[in-house]
């Protein structure tokens, strides 16, 4: 039984995965899907290759590896935070242009033992770029501003996120 302070999962529709079927403590696995990331008009990041994590009530979080990644518009920037899955993760921003996105994306350098697959990948916020696509499908951010996952047609939430969810 869930405890009160929990929703009630969507229903998955044919071909969905319900987030709440997602694991706690979190996971990493590989992903074939098509990760795409265009800016201004620069791709900034494409590959086939990448790691997704998966946690109860998140859509996935993609992480993509810098072969994959223009790593030129990328500085690092000296933000930390703890994760308490991954450990400490490491914060880059984007420049493309004559713009500067602070913060725009992460990764772990030596992540935990169960998450030394994402090891130097970077993950991004959505939220900042033009075109943020998995599969061919324009993404929406994860509500809220904080977490960064990426929700498709193929999660189910509700979302940790939204309005009242910060105990879930």
């Amino acid at each position: 039984m869930r405890q009160p302070h929990h929703p009630e999962p969507d229903p998955p529709l044919p071909g969905q995965e319900s987030v709440w079927n997602y694991p706690r403590p979190a996971i990493a696995e590989p992903t074939a899907r098509h990760i795409r990331i265009v800016h201004k008009g620069l791709v900034l990041a494409d590959t086939r290759a990448a790691w997704r994590t998966l946690e109860t009530s998140h859509p996935p979080t993609y992480y993509i590896p810098q072969s994959d990644i223009a790593m030129a518009h990328l500085a690092p920037n000296p933000a930390r935070s703890m994760c308490e899955w991954k450990g400490q993760a490491s914060y880059w921003d984007v420049l493309i242009a004559d713009e500067r996105i602070a913060g725009a994306g992460w990764s772990y350098l030596s992540p935990t033992p169960p998450f030394a697959g994402i090891a130097g990948h970077i993950a991004f916020y959505a939220a900042p770029f033009d075109d943020v696509t998995v599969d061919g499908e324009q993404i929406t951010p994860q509500p809220g501003g904080f977490y960064g996952g990426w929700i498709t047609s193929r999660e189910a939430g509700p979302f940790k996120g939204i309005p009242g969810s910060r105990f879930w």
